[in-house]
């Protein structure tokens, strides 16, 4: 079970739960995983965000949060992409990094619920 006040975030794939945690140290791999100068470049980079991209976020989210993958074994994880895209989303917003009033954002797939941006710096 997740504690949201501790920042963290769950994603249930194959049958089981995993926790995603914001630490410092996913941002840094954020930021190199994503050759970013920072993270306020996160927005514009996964406006339009790509399958590789999400990995590398969800990786260093879930690393974060005590499991040891990289984003190639995220990329084969049983689950669908939108409801990899909200738990990396609520990782965010559990750890208070989405601007008040703002819902720009990861583009979620049709018919998926769209949540707010999960990245400092992040505009629509």
């Amino acid at each position: 079970m997740v504690n949201k006040a501790r920042g963290e975030a769950a994603l249930e794939a194959g049958g089981r739960q995993y926790r995603l945690l914001l630490t410092l140290g996913a941002l840094a791999e954020i930021e190199d995983g994503l050759g970013l100068d920072d993270l306020s470049q996160a927005g514009v980079r996964l406006a339009r965000v790509r399958a590789a991209d999400l990995a590398i976020v969800a990786a260093a989210l879930l690393r974060g949060g005590g499991h040891d993958m990289c984003p190639a074994e995220v990329l084969r994880l049983n689950c669908d992409m939108g409801a990899l895209m909200r738990a990396v989303t609520q990782a965010f917003d559990n750890a208070g990094l989405r601007p008040e009033g703002d819902h720009a954002g990861l583009a979620v797939p049709d018919g998926e619920a769209r949540g707010g941006p999960p990245f400092p710096g992040a505009t629509a």
